[in-house]
């Protein structure tokens, strides 16, 4: 007896990018004895045995339900409008890793009932492929050019290749594809140049690329003595602004210690008594130390410019003196020699 048969057999393997539409093929034959309604689902088998089947979508008594699994709404459709004209085909849209699956079209109508199953694999294109230089760019030196890719499925393969000067790679290079790193050995200047790498899989490639200059050695002995000197100038002036600060301290603390401390080693100022002692000794000083030859140009010091020594006195305690003679003052007591005052005559000769 003949039944409805699925005549899409010959790919049951699809490897799609991420980001591309993919159509999974299902197109079926009816037969005379297919007498029931006809029914055609896709489902989603997990990679999990113990999880259930999830249906995707389905058509049943001439409608078309699509709302069974939410990540893909609106991301498919089925490839005929009307899967009555024997094409079951789905559509899926803008493509995700997360479709990676096993994809199950069944078609039935009664008493016929067929399926097919499809391995669906959405791959992801290499991305911000990023190249750099490991290493001292110096002749005679070992460089090592890095190439990997920010993005993209496994597996990855990387190739070096030459842009500028011979195009080719030089003679001491050692490529790893699978990791993107090519060694440069003893480097030299004829190894300057642009050098490009390029990463692919299985649906896509990306590339970047990197200069390389090699020089001569730097000279580092050159570098380090003048790192040393200029050190060694730099703590001679925080040195001596230290120093500067340190002193400017002393001066401003020693000034104000002057202005501000009792000083006990200096003696209080004379009284006035003391000072008209001392004016009256200065002059019976000079009376005795005068003579006759110069008695002629001395003046006497009037007794009302001769500072008393009462006049810090009370009223009480100033003595009273009488009018009668004036005593002659006692000048051994006084501590001075006794000089003898010449007279005059009448005639005017010297007694």
């Amino acid at each position: 007896t003949r039944s409805l048969s699925i005549t899409s057999v010959d790919q049951s393997m699809f490897e799609k990018a991420q980001g591309e539409k993919v159509t999974l093929p299902c197109t079926f034959v009816l037969s005379e004895e297919d007498e029931g309604p006809l029914d055609i689902e896709w489902v989603l088998i997990p990679a999990d045995n113990q999880k259930k089947e999830q249906i995707i979508i389905m058509y049943a008594v001439d409608r078309i339900y699509n709302h069974y699994y939410a990540s893909m709404t609106g991301r498919m459709q089925f490839t005929n409008p009307d899967p009555r004209s024997g094409d079951g085909s789905l559509d899926i849209l803008n493509l995700k890793s997360a479709d990676t699956g096993t994809y199950q079209c069944k078609v039935k109508k009664a008493p016929g009932v067929q399926s097919q199953k499809i391995q669906l694999t959405v791959l992801v294109k290499p991305a911000r492929t990023k190249c750099s230089i490991e290493g001292s760019q110096e002749i005679g030196k070992d460089v090592i050019l890095k190439c990997a890719s920010q993005e993209g499925s496994p597996l990855l393969s990387y190739d070096w290749r030459r842009v500028s000067g011979t195009q080719e790679l030089p003679a001491t290079s050692m490529l790893n594809k699978n990791t993107g790193e090519l060694l440069l050995k003893n480097a030299s200047q004829d190894y300057s140049g642009t050098y490009s790498c390029v990463a692919s899989n299985r649906v896509g490639t990306d590339e970047c690329s990197v200069a390389l200059n090699v020089t001569p050695p730097i000279n580092t002995a050159g570098i380090i003595a003048g790192a040393i000197i200029g050190t060694l100038l730099g703590l001679s002036v925080l040195a001596f602004l230290v120093f500067c600060c340190c002193k400017k301290h002393r001066e401003k603390k020693y000034e104000k210690e002057v202005h501000h401390d009792i000083r006990e080693d200096v003696p209080p100022p004379k009284s006035r008594s003391s000072t008209a002692r001392s004016y009256i000794g200065s002059n019976r000083s000079s009376l005795g130390s005068m003579s006759p030859s110069n008695m002629e140009g001395y003046t006497k010091t009037p007794y009302s410019q001769v500072p008393s020594e009462d006049f810090e006195r009370t009223p009480g305690q100033n003595p009273t003196f009488a009018p009668s003679k004036v005593a002659a003052p006692n000048l051994s007591r006084m501590g001075a020699v006794p000089v003898m005052i010449p007279a005059q005559s009448k005639d005017g000769s010297i007694v």
